[in-house]
């Protein structure tokens, strides 16, 4: 007899229908699984066969073939081992076939047949609710990840005899309630600028660039705060929106890094890898590709302090993640793709003992010495990063200084009202804030007068700034208007742009 299961699997984000076809036939027993099958998958016929028997089931002792189709998409991952129990059971008569339409089911079985959570099931969720599906069998850990999607119902399943109960129709499982929508519900940070001494210039730039969505560099020497003032970054963002807080939650899901009593993220993620991350680390892939640093902390930020510390591969795959705020990755099999729209925040030391142009300790550093660790970091990777910051070391006054800074909520309320003008200047094209501007768009919107083209072209004469700086400074002047609620660029935000990028010719 043959039995046909609804199942779903995840290719990359997406996810794509998995009909799970299950044949009972005579001859000596056998159970065999086709359709592209990875390892985890050929090992479920073990799990399939020990959860049937430890829930008193008796396996059919008959040749059992599985399909998995499309046969020729590669199937990952524990999550059809469920799908195969019931089609087993399906074909034997024990469950109804008709009670199997409309139902899609996703799990991994524990050997006593328990259902285990599985990674990318929002994906699967999001794609089920596309489909003439009336309800979503899923493992209860789960549940509430897949709750979130509208247009579906979602049941929890704890057991394999759970599962048969419902579909034979003698037991009731009440779906699981969607949770509450982002209202009132972003988080508070838990560190605040108010705790960083000094530093105005450096918090100054940060709040540009939280409100243009800009990419910062901050060199100063070891302690000066590069490290607690990236800290700080996601407190004065902009609180996620109910699609970003999914597309970042989806990202999260598929690599198995959600937290199980979180199904949806509200918080703007913050990902500091360390300096030994590989580049599929970084950027994503891998023999199974997975998302990488880079996809982890889209919408939110990515640091990587000591940057020159990290291997020259590594940071020079970042600069097309950086340009188009997606990572595409080719493999034989498939292409795949993923968002990367991060605040990219590198902090470093002005030399290698770290300490050159210290008023009080000595820099012992050689010129060549010097040269050569500045040399890590490419002239190109350079130009996309907007701001580069100097970050002293904090005079013992600051720092002994009774009162406190001002507070992040004061400094993302400003950021806040200059996204919001954004938002409303580019809501007929694809850019959500200046650093997202094309060519063709800066030339509508960041309209610079004479004087202001005067003053930036003797900056580019005079430092030696590329095309790409040229640009990143007219956007990072067109953050500043509207940090100021200025309606135009004046000449006075593009000095502060200009001096922004100052550090260039000293980097590069």
């Amino acid at each position: 007899m043959l039995a046909k299961v609804n199942s779903v699997a995840v290719n990359g984000l997406d996810a794509y229908a998995v009909t799970v076809e299950v044949d009972l036939a005579a001859g000596l027993p056998m159970f065999t699984v086709v359709g592209l099958p990875d390892t985890t998958v050929r090992e479920s016929r073990e799990r399939v066969r020990s959860a049937l028997r430890n829930c008193g089931f008796a396996f059919p002792q008959r040749r059992i073939t599985v399909n998995l189709a499309p046969a020729d998409l590669r199937k990952e991952g524990a999550g059809f081992e469920l799908p195969m129990a019931i089609g087993i059971l399906a074909a034997e008569g024990m469950i109804p076939l008709e009670a199997l339409q409309g139902v899609v089911l996703i799990g991994e079985l524990s050997l006593e047949g328990g259902i285990r959570p599985v990674h990318g099931v929002l994906s699967m969720a999001l794609f089920v609710q596309d489909q003439a599906i009336k309800c979503f069998l899923v493992p209860a850990e789960n549940a509430a990840e897949a709750a979130i999607v509208e247009r579906i119902t979602t049941y929890p399943m704890a057991t394999l005899p759970q599962v048969i109960e419902l579909l034979n129709g003698r037991q009731t499982v009440r779906p699981v309630e969607r949770p509450l929508r982002m209202v009132d519900e972003d988080p508070t940070p838990v560190s605040d600028f108010a705790e960083v001494r000094g530093q105005q210039l450096a918090k100054r730039a940060l709040e540009v660039a939280a409100a243009g969505g800009h990419n910062v560099l901050l060199i100063g020497p070891p302690g000066s705060g590069k490290t607690m003032l990236a800290q700080r970054l996601p407190g004065i963002l902009p609180p996620l929106t109910q699609e970003e807080a999914i597309e970042t939650t989806r990202i999260h899901s598929v690599a198995g890094m959600l937290p199980p009593d979180q199904p949806l993220l509200r918080a703007r993620p913050f990902r500091a890898p360390h300096q030994s991350i590989s580049d599929a680390g970084l950027i994503g892939g891998g023999s199974t590709p997975r998302p990488g640093e880079v996809s982890l902390a889209h919408n939110g930020v990515l640091f990587l302090d000591e940057l020159p510390e990290y291997r020259r591969n590594v940071l020079e795959s970042l600069r097309q993640p950086l340009e188009d705020g997606t990572i595409a990755i080719t493999r034989v099999a498939a292409a795949l793709t993923y968002p990367a729209r991060v605040m990219f925040v590198a902090a470093m030391n002005p030399c290698p003992c770290g300490f050159l142009g210290d008023r009080l300790r000595p820099c012992i550093c050689s010129a060549a010495q010097i040269q050569r660790y500045r040399a890590r970091i490419s002239g190109p990777l350079l130009d996309r990063l907007d701001l580069q910051i100097e970050v002293p070391a904090v005079p013992f006054r600051d720092l002994a200084a009774d009162g406190q800074g001002e507070k992040s909520e004061a400094i993302r309320n400003r950021v806040i009202a200059a996204r919001t003008l954004q938002t409303q200047r580019y809501r007929q094209s694809r850019a959500y804030c200046n650093a997202q501007l094309r060519p063709g768009q800066l030339r509508k919107y960041c309209q610079v007068d004479a004087a202001g083209r005067a003053l930036v072209e003797q900056a580019v004469t005079r430092l030696g700034f590329s095309a790409r700086a040229y640009m990143r400074i007219i956007k990072v002047a067109r953050t500043i208007a509207d940090v100021e609620g200025a309606e135009e660029i004046h000449t006075a935000h593009l000095a502060e742009a200009i001096q922004y990028r100052s550090l260039d010719r000293q980097v590069g």
